[in-house]
């Protein structure tokens, strides 16, 4: 599974909005690694920011 993937499966499990490094301990990433994803999927608005630095699924 590619790591886009896992990001997102790891926002979509939970039920509330998760920090990069939340994503990443529970995705088992590198944190930077998680920072380009999120990025990435902002972009393609896979996903939203509800708050500042928190993240989830839309």
């Amino acid at each position: 599974m590619e790591n886009l993937e896992v990001v997102l499966n790891v926002l979509e499990a939970s039920e509330e909005p998760l920090k990069a490094g939340e994503i990443a301990e529970r995705a088992e990433l590198d944190k930077g690694e998680v920072d380009k994803i999120i990025k990435q999927l902002k972009k393609e608005e896979k996903i939203e920011s509800p708050k500042r630095c928190y993240y989830t699924a839309k």
